[in-house]
């Protein structure tokens, strides 16, 4: 954000303020991370308090601190602005700062604001769609996943004059939450992904999870662009809730009808360790699709096919040209951690760390490719699958087909890690795979040891659970014992 006076910054975000500084141009949460003239966001937390790292942020540099009532100006003179919640205090700012952005006649070129939601993939299409717009002018996009409440007005906060693109990524727990999010970022361009089983525990059901990520179709202006997967029937269906313009892309050769932009996907091929290449097409308002260049991704997995074609529709419905994004496309890889990162080891064994996330549909996709890859290099194949949380009354059923895929995918071995390794393991057995092949355990230490047993050189090894089961200890401890080597076998690192 541009440098605010303490007095601009309350009257901001209907405070009151306690002192005299200025402000800015970073914004934090967390103290460790404080900078020259930060201002600290006092986060009340069911863990630790922010109030308690207010005096330490000012100390190491922080200009001032978004605190809450219960903070004492009587006993302490650090710099404040006395809000009644320091969350939505700080989605005020974020508002503040992108209403005055896109309002400024002055800016060098427009403020363009792309969001994207869906129950898998948002992360990784953030990172592709951030590394496009980047070659444009200077973008702003989440670190990992800030995705909630606090996570996208924080990184909404980092815009100022010089930024031409904020991507915005966006998570849901509930009705509502998406369209508060839009109301602070206030997006042209909307990006859904998919509605899968993700979170289905909080919501019940698919439909609900539909209806919760289409009120980002249902923010969007009339010229702004609904750029939507028309492989799913339920993101198709969105169409018909917003007034913006519509994008669609697909895996497919044929450009649906009534979208007036359209970008495909020909002749998909994948090397022997998943990493795929296509023709990337293109239509405009129906017309027979043009090949516009050959691509290829740096990162393994179909899915990141689809992903990357959402990243190329929201570009080009952003302006770009569409040669370009194909030249910046080609080569590019996912950037946050934990999402089907290759980790070759020097006795010949391939760790995919996919541990990030985890639902009943991005466990099947997973599986699948990295069954192709143990197939395609004539390897066993590893799984070690940690539980997939918030699914509520579908928690038996979903592991249990996880279980299944497990066995379906032909696994040598697995280690099912959890309160649900056992409903996994059943099914894993039922589904016909050996017994003596499963570990069933409690969690990532114990996960470690059970791979110690059933691995064996050369394998290529899934590892993926919820966030909250932590498995990526276990993908780095394998290939810290294993020994890691650059580059995977067969082509792109």
């Amino acid at each position: 954000m541009k440098p605010l006076s303490l007095a601009a910054l309350a009257k901001l975000v209907a405070g009151r303020a306690h002192g005299d500084a200025t402000v800015g141009p970073d914004v934090v949460i967390d103290s460790r991370r404080t900078v020259a003239g930060a201002l600290f966001v006092a986060l009340p937390g069911d863990h630790v308090d922010g109030h308690r790292f207010v005096e330490s942020a000012i100390a190491d540099g922080a200009a001032a601190a978004l605190v809450g009532p219960s903070w004492s100006t009587e006993t302490s003179s650090a710099p404040v602005v006395v809000v009644d919640d320091p969350a939505t205090a700080l989605a005020r700012l974020a508002r503040g700062i992108i209403g005055t952005e896109l309002a400024d006649p002055h800016r060098d070129r427009p403020l363009t604001v792309t969001a994207i939601t869906g129950s898998m993939g948002k992360t990784s299409t953030k990172d592709l769609l951030a590394h496009l717009l980047a070659g444009e002018a200077a973008t702003v996009a989440p670190e990992n996943s800030f995705n909630n409440e606090i996570g996208v007005p924080l990184t909404a906060t980092r815009v100022d004059g010089s930024v031409g693109f904020l991507v915005s990524e966006m998570g849901a727990r509930g009705v509502g939450h998406i369209a508060a999010l839009c109301a602070i970022t206030q997006p042209r361009i909307g990006v859904v992904l998919n509605v899968a089983h993700a979170h289905i525990g909080e919501f019940g059901d698919q439909e609900t999870i539909a209806r919760a990520k289409g009120e980002l179709v249902e923010s969007l202006p009339v010229d702004g662009w609904a750029v939507l997967n028309l492989d799913d029937p339920l993101v198709t269906a969105m169409a018909t809730r917003t007034q913006a313009r519509i994008a669609g892309f697909s895996l497919t050769a044929t450009p649906s009808v009534g979208t007036e932009l359209w970008l495909g996907a020909d002749q998909i091929e994948a090397d022997p360790w998943g990493r795929h290449s296509w023709d990337l097409l293109l239509s405009r308002d129906g017309t027979a699709p043009t090949v516009v260049a050959r691509v290829a991704l740096a990162t393994a997995g179909r899915a990141q096919v689809t992903n990357a074609l959402a990243a190329a529709t929201a570009a080009v419905a952003a302006g770009l040209d569409p040669v370009l994004v194909a030249q910046r496309l080609d080569g590019a890889q996912v950037t946050s951690k934990w999402r089907m990162e290759l980790h070759p080891c020097a006795d010949g064994t391939m760790v995919v760390n996919d541990a990030y996330n985890a639902n009943p549909d991005a466990v099947a996709g997973a599986l699948g490719a990295v069954a192709q890859m143990a197939r395609a290099n004539d390897r066993r194949l590893g799984v070690v699958l940690g539980d997939m949380l918030e699914l509520g009354d579908l928690a038996v059923t979903g592991h249990r087909s996880s279980g299944q895929a497990v066995a379906g995918a032909e696994a040598a071995w697995a280690v099912f890690v959890g309160a649900h390794a056992t409903d996994q393991g059943d099914a894993a057995r039922e589904a016909g795979m050996a017994a003596g092949a499963i570990s069933e355990v409690t969690d990532a230490p114990a996960a470690e040891e059970a791979v110690r047993h059933h691995h064996r050189r050369g394998d290529v090894v899934l590892v993926k659970g919820s966030r909250g089961m932590r498995l990526e200890r276990v993908a780095d401890g394998l290939v810290a014992r294993l020994g890691a080597v650059d580059g995977a076998e067969g082509g792109r690192a």
